[in-house]
């Protein structure tokens, strides 16, 4: 299976732990909003929010992703940081739905999959203007590191039980080729596992669980196909 077919799954604990990141970092920075953002087909939605006084921002919220103006747009485009002190001094944030909501600053930084594909960001939004601290910077990216190893491990966790599985699907068939049993289509005698012929009912004293595939014992070869029987000696072993 080709990594980026992966229905991707976040369990609970993980949001969990997402979700004191998020509080963490709205708290320490004194900002309104934080929050973990994430790609969802032709749509960017809020995955994690922070339960933080006046945060606008509710986890589901969706916007369509293509040419949404939204900053984190940019970053997921860029695959950068992206540091808007404050959107109202530039033009090109002008069609940014966050400035409606008076969400005038903002500092996001990619997050990414183990294949490269894009997950969505982690982000700070202010309603005032904010340039951000080389601390609060250094501070943003180590949450960020710690949101995408989480994800790493999901992820090969998810790749790896995948291939567990086909290998478990493997092996149960494997099994039950190797438990198939021999048996004559025509006097229904059976092959044991040293090439000798028997009564079905001998064989299944011993061997109650069995299950059979179809074949000819020697005697009926001989019987039935002479000609193959001749020219075939060493396959024809005498009945038990």
């Amino acid at each position: 299976m080709n990594h980026s077919e992966i229905q991707f799954v976040v369990p609970e604990y993980t949001l969990d732990n997402w979700q004191r990141i998020v509080d963490i970092l709205a708290k320490i920075i004194g900002v309104p909003a934080a929050l973990i953002m994430r790609l969802v087909d032709d749509s960017i939605e809020v995955f994690v929010s922070s339960e933080s006084p006046g945060n606008p921002y509710h986890p589901g919220d969706k916007e369509h992703f293509k040419n949404s103006g939204l900053y984190c747009e940019r970053v997921i485009k860029t695959q950068k940081r992206l540091l808007v002190p404050n959107a109202l001094r530039a033009a090109e944030w002008q069609n940014n739905p966050d400035i409606k909501l008076n969400m005038i600053s903002y500092l996001g930084f990619p997050i990414m999959l183990p294949n490269q594909k894009p997950f969505g960001t982690i982000c700070l939004l202010d309603r005032k203007e904010n340039a951000y601290s080389d601390t609060v910077i250094e501070l943003m990216l180590k949450f960020r590191d710690l949101v995408q190893a989480e994800l790493e491990l999901l992820y090969m966790n998810q790749v790896l039980g995948d291939k567990n599985k086909r290998l478990s699907d493997y092996l149960v068939e494997l099994q039950a080729l190797r438990g198939l049993v021999p048996i004559c289509s025509n006097c229904k005698s059976i092959r044991d596992e040293e090439g000798h012929w028997h009564p079905v009912e001998h064989y299944l004293v011993n061997n109650p669980q069995a299950r059979f595939s179809h074949g000819v014992c020697p005697d009926c070869m001989r019987k039935l196909y002479p000609e193959y029987a001749q020219k075939n000696p060493k396959n024809h072993e005498h009945r038990q």
